[in-house]
């Protein structure tokens, strides 16, 4: 018997029978996702405003769900994966676009109509009107139908609901399987590294780099024990169980699995530093196999080789579960199995667990037997007492790029080896090796920054002073602009680095997906760079972005927007050479840095609009990119503009990523300066009825609390009130109701003068894990005095007392347009382990269906065509 070698075909998952195709492609006919097999769902796809981003509406029909799924995941809304359907619900709560498909889909649930009984893989048997889809089965459809950089943020955001992830995706149609190294490379986290002398500290990084124990949970034949209800007990702390993985009591876990069997999932553990709430020392990684391992061979040959201990749980082990694993008898990973002794057949599983264990190197203590339900605690102090000491014991320790190494020696398919994502990869790296040095290669190599940029920027804003300055002595202006011409000509006798036009090259392929690639690989090549800070543990759970700090340009951590920066330096010394007679305009070399520009901003990637350094905006460059993105988007450039304002840490960023989707960075210990821009997209079904064909979201950096009237307070007074004049709508972010920035009431001041009151929505955000304010009218009363007070104290600053009104009369105008709101705290738990709260995003989703009904009713001003927004900026 030990001479048969069972199971060691590599390769029999490809023999996959004809029924296991189709039911590939009626799932995907059935969610009617068969449209993106060729194109391929994108990112900017499924964040697009409909009429279903004002309706927190039920799915009806199947085709409805891979929508309902993006839309919750995309505000963290921890219920996304529930797949039932409602069909009997008013006629108002339906989406005005599904009408007519909802008339056609209720045919198919005609309970009159014939069922076919002689194919049980029948879909006409499948659906039902409250379970019709396996969630599992509903996210690998999904996944096979959507691009690279959505799935990224498919599973990013999927890590911040502490979801299990997507590790390995079974493809049957295409008989292939797709280690998911890419997709993962985005989800960042940050725990508690304690060193093995001395103090700890807390270490952020992308999930796929730390090598850590990993543990397998995998199900040979059939099992009484849910896998994944023992993972989720062993990861959550204390009584409060967290579902990371989805699991069979779970209100759609008994539906059958029809194309996710073969799926293996990854979720982590990560140390607090709390003793009392850690249950190990360090980072440790779970992965769970979805279906029978004699079914999935090649996924079981994969996990036991990147385990540092496998756990097999089973109720048979008969001469075929022998022979199957006698063929592992080669591997250096420990193997547990855990039994339930009402099930099977008692005698010959240990007689067959004997002839295992040397066969395996087991020890007898490795086979353990789960009593029953009730004994559910201790069993799974003993799980985590195996799995720590195994950590605490030299065992094999992975990454996930080294199980990508190994899944490559397989034969399974690594989605980050594709041609276009390893030639952007290649190009990054070449950009990366030449910096030794992050602030030498800012001075050498980023040559228009710094200084020269400084001072140029001062001249600008002395020669064109805003709308809202204060009378000031005539000046000679010429001077003034010869001063500025002079600089523009230093910078103008400089030429790109090589890093720059490299970096630039990337941005001129002519491939959409090498360009993006490319974007992504610069951001973390550079985060990578940067040297450590201190973190705190809640702060990168949603950082998208890494964040910047400091006033200076050179305490910044370099990024992506710096080499947009200098391009953009390039274009603004080109432009004023030609605006003076210097240059012929048939003779730029810069003129198409714009359009590289808009590509990112049409592809979602944020775009500073103020710069960070000197809080100044490039006047011609901004310019230039809003005149190219006039070009791109055609007829369809109507505007609405929300931006954010607020203290560091109070939310702002973390705010609108949630609402739409976005891609601002985050981050409370330290705070960008500045401000960037991204465009969020109108359907066009849809923007007849909000009357805008696209929102152009603003995030700023945090503005100090002081009042004192130095240089910084004075820039950032200037940064209110150019983003509060282009805005339609400003959202103020609050810690406390006494919070509000000076800098904002100053704006208000100034905007005054000019004729504009800002639309403002106050929103208080609960960042200390205390219950929000529930009873309104108090706290309105309260942020009004506050606002009042420092209101005076404004104007006594401004030194100009007449027609001054409070700011609780500019903004809050009329209490029932809701103008103040509460968002409840950001997380259920304790970080790094948290989930985002659904309280949290049911209420952002609150906030965004009614800021999309103002402005859907005119509440929030005209909307904005490209070419106002361009005089906007140059009169603010």
């Amino acid at each position: 018997m030990e001479g048969d070698d069972y199971g060691t075909n590599e390769h029999q998952d490809n023999d996959f029978p004809t029924v296991e195709r189709s039911r590939l492609q009626e799932m995907l006919s059935l969610l009617g996702l068969e449209a993106y097999q060729g194109q391929k769902l994108s990112l900017q796809d499924s964040l697009q405003i409909s009429f279903d981003s004002m309706k927190n509406w039920a799915p009806q029909v199947p085709k409805d769900l891979p929508w309902h799924f993006l839309r919750k995941l995309q505000v963290l809304n921890a219920e996304a994966r529930n797949t039932t359907m409602v069909l009997d619900v008013p006629a108002d709560a339906r989406p005005a676009e599904k009408e007519s498909q909802m008339e056609e889909e209720m045919i198919y649930w005609d309970p009159a109509e014939d069922i076919a009984t002689d194919d049980i893989y029948s879909f006409s048997e499948l659906p039902t009107p409250d379970t019709p889809v396996n969630p599992l089965d509903l996210l690998c459809a999904l996944m096979l139908s959507s691009d690279s950089f959505l799935q990224q943020e498919l599973i990013l955001r999927m890590a911040l609901c502490q979801f299990a992830l997507p590790l390995v995706l079974p493809d049957s149609e295409n008989h292939s399987h797709t280690f998911l190294l890419w997709a993962l490379r985005s989800v960042v986290r940050t725990w508690w590294s304690q060193a093995p002398r001395g103090s700890g500290s807390f270490r952020e990084d992308s999930v796929v780099l730390p090598r850590v124990p990993t543990f397998t949970f995998v199900r040979m034949d059939v099992s009484s024990n849910s896998k994944s209800q023992l993972l989720n007990a062993i990861l959550s702390p204390g009584r409060r169980q967290w579902d990371c993985f989805w699991h069979r009591d779970l209100s759609l876990g008994t539906n059958p699995r029809e194309i996710a069997d073969g799926l293996v999932e990854i979720s982590w553990f990560f140390p607090s530093g709390k003793e009392d709430m850690d249950m190990f020392l360090e980072p440790m990684a779970f992965l769970n196999l979805r279906g029978d391992i004699g079914s999935h061979w090649l996924q079981f040959k994969l996990l036991t080789e990147i385990s540092s201990a496998v756990f097999i749980l089973t109720d048979n082990i008969s001469k075929k579960e022998y022979k199957l694993l006698y063929s592992m008898k080669e591997s250096s990973t420990k193997f547990y199995f855990i039994l339930s002794p009402y099930r099977g057949k008692r005698n010959t599983n240990l007689r067959f667990l004997n002839r295992l264990i040397p066969v395996l190197r087991m020890e007898h203590s490795h086979v353990l037997v789960k009593v029953s339900s009730t004994d559910s605690e201790g069993f799974v102090r003993r799980l985590r007492a195996i799995v720590g000491g195994v950590a605490r014991a030299p065992c094999r320790r992975v990454s996930v790029e080294d199980m990508a190494h190994v899944a490559r020696k397989l034969g399974l398919r690594v989605d980050e080896d594709c041609e276009e994502c390893q030639k952007a990869k290649a190009r990054m790296e070449r950009i990366t090796r030449r910096i030794k040095d992050v602030d030498a290669f800012r001075k050498d190599e980023l040559r228009l920054q710094g200084e020269p940029w400084r001072k140029a920027a001062q001249a600008e804003k002395e020669c064109c002073p805003p709308a809202w300055a204060l009378d000031t002595p005539e000046r000679p202006r010429a001077e003034m602009r010869r001063r500025v011409l002079e600089l523009r000509m230093q910078q103008s006798g400089q030429e790109p680095a090589v890093a720059v036009q490299e970096f630039v090259a990337g941005l001129s392929s002519p491939s959409t997906g090498e360009r993006q690639f490319f974007l992504r690989w610069m951001e973390w090549g550079l985060a990578r760079l940067s040297p450590p800070r201190p973190r705190q543990p809640s702060e990168s759970l949603l950082a998208l972005r890494p964040k910047l700090c400091g006033a200076a340009d050179l305490s910044e951590p370099l990024g992506v927007e710096h080499f947009l920066r200098e391009m953009g330096q390039f274009y603004e010394a080109e432009s004023c050479m030609v605006e003076a007679g210097r240059l012929p305009a048939t003779q730029r070399r810069f003129a198409h840095f714009p359009g590289l520009a808009v590509e990112l901003l049409l592809a979602g990637l944020p775009l500073e609009l103020v710069d960070g350094g000197t809080l100044s905006v490039p006047i011609r460059w901004v310019t230039g990119l809003l005149k190219e993105l006039h070009v791109r988007l055609d007829r369809r450039s109507r505007l609405v503009v929300l931006s954010t304002l607020g203290m560091p840490g109070t939310g702002k960023s973390t705010l609108l990523n949630t609402m739409f989707g976005l891609r601002f960075a985050t981050g409370k210990s330290c705070s960008s300066r500045g401000a960037f821009m991204q465009l969020v997209t109108v359907a066009e079904g849809f923007s007849q009825d909000l009357g805008c064909d696209h929102i152009l979201a603003i995030d700023s950096g945090g503005l100090i609390r002081g009042t004192s009237a130095g240089d910084r307070f004075e820039l950032e007074v200037s940064l209110a009130t150019l983003l509060m004049g282009l805005s339609n709508v400003t959202v103020v972010s609050l810690a406390e109701t006494r919070d509000i920035p000076p800098a904002i009431l100053h704006a208000f001041l100034r905007l005054e003068k000019t004729g504009h009151v800002p639309n403002c929505q106050f929103v208080y955000q609960n960042l200390r894990d205390a219950p929000a304010p529930s009873s309104r009218p108090p706290d309105r009363r309260q942020l009004q005095d506050s606002s009042g007070d420092l209101s005076r104290a404004a104007t006594q600053m401004e030194k100009r007392v007449g027609g001054f009104r409070t700011l609780a009369g500019l903004a809050f105008c009329d209490p029932e347009r809701q103008h103040i709101w509460h968002i409840p705290s950001l997380w259920h738990g304790n970080p790094p382990m948290a989930a985002v709260s659904l309280a949290y995003s049911e209420a952002i989703f609150e906030l965004k269906r009614c800021l999309l009904e103002n402005i859907r009713n005119g509440l929030s001003n005209q909307n904005k065509n490209i070419q106002q927004l361009i005089e906007l900026l140059r009169r603010l």
